[in-house]
């Protein structure tokens, strides 16, 4: 907290002694975790948004869903329905949340679980639906479970150890808590991979140890502590309401783009890699569209007619049941989804090795 104002930091003081003692409880076993006999991935964070941790989630299911009955977990943010509930394709996002949603239409043969007792999901898919390995979205302060693997994301770009802790930082959690980590992803990479293959192979293993170094150094991490890197994929923009889609827009080269994420930076500079970026309007996280803010969506397409209208993957599922977008916005509307791939291409197999057999070796594939 040395970066704050006398003031701010006795403001800060209480929450940061809060944490301090729910983890040490947490870690003396006066508060209990639960664990179980098939692997549990968490994927989390410490810093609030803007590690990747739905890209990676998808990530890992599309690795492992072919080896393993594998489900999702997720509490389903801002979501209006309670308890444990199925995540259907058809669902409004208002009962399981716009990421749940989202790995839904992405995964339909993969089961989805929103509830807030994520012990309960696991024993529901593990015993009801024969579920054999379960990946926690965004469970890192969830420590009710003890996961077989904890993977903590964090952002390249965006420093945690000297960082300030909410609502005045971005921190959700006390910096010293990457000790709880099984398995760290430094996100949002560089693409370093480019030495990988037939180019070079050997020079981006180099650069990998080296950034191992450098970011155990800053983390504070111990030897028996993985650490791997993932850059962003670049993938296709995709209509929200396909059949209406004016196909004269997919082949655009002009964009206006509105974003409803914590960090909108890479979606920014994914968009300008592939067209002229006329206009952004950026919402607050997990925005639900008001009739005045798909006014300002629209007023801002009717300046640049000549423009695709591009927004994320997650803010989509936020507006394919919103009644307020009129069907000359649908035409123009299209989502560009954000992937992770772990770097070099000779760690990937690694990283999912280390996670699902670190802690549990016992557990069959599929």
């Amino acid at each position: 907290m040395a970066s704050l104002g006398i003031a701010s930091k006795t403001l800060l003081f209480p929450y940061w002694c809060i944490l301090a003692i729910r983890n040490k409880l947490y870690d003396k076993g006066i508060f209990k975790s639960e664990s179980f006999d098939i692997p549990v991935v968490s994927v989390g964070n410490i810093s609030a948004g803007g590690t990747g941790k739905t890209p990676h989630t998808e990530m890992i299911v599309q690795a492992l869903k072919s080896r393993y009955r594998v489900a999702v977990v997720s509490r389903g943010y801002k979501r209006k329905s309670k308890g444990f509930r199925l995540v259907k394709a058809t669902d409004d996002f208002t009962v399981c949340g716009d990421e749940p949603l989202q790995m839904k239409k992405k995964f339909p043969d993969v089961l989805v679980a929103v509830c807030k007792d994520r012990g309960e999901a696991i024993r529901k898919l593990k015993d009801e639906y024969g579920v054999n390995l379960v990946v926690l979205d965004d469970a890192f302060q969830y420590r009710k479970i003890r996961p077989s693997c904890n993977v903590l994301l964090v952002n390249y770009n965006r420093t945690i150890e000297n960082g300030n802790l909410l609502p005045i930082g971005n921190l959700r959690d006390l910096p010293s808590q990457t000790k709880r980590a099984d398995v760290v992803v430094v996100t949002k990479c560089p693409d370093f991979s480019i030495f990988d293959g037939n180019q070079d192979e050997e020079h981006g293993m180099e650069t990998v140890k080296e950034q191992e170094t450098v970011w155990r150094k800053s983390l504070g991490l111990r030897e028996d502590q993985p650490v791997f890197f993932s850059t962003a994929v670049l993938q296709q923009a995709l209509p929200v309401f396909p059949g209406l889609c004016n196909k004269r827009y997919m082949y655009s080269k002009f964009a206006v783009a509105f974003t409803g994420i914590a960090d909108d930076t890479l979606f920014r500079s994914q968009l300008v890699s592939t067209h002229k970026l006329e206009e952004v309007l950026k919402f607050a996280d997990h925005r639900n569209f008001s009739r005045s803010d798909i006014r300002k969506i629209e007023a801002m397409a009717q300046r640049q007619k000549e423009a695709a209208v591009i927004t994320t993957e997650k803010d989509s599922m936020r507006l394919k049941t919103n009644k307020y977008i009129s069907d000359e916005l649908k035409e123009r509307l299209f989502a560009l989804p954000v992937g992770a791939r772990i770097i070099p291409e000779g760690k990937r197999e690694e990283f999912f090795k280390t996670i699902t057999f670190m802690k549990n070796d016992r557990i069959a594939e599929r």
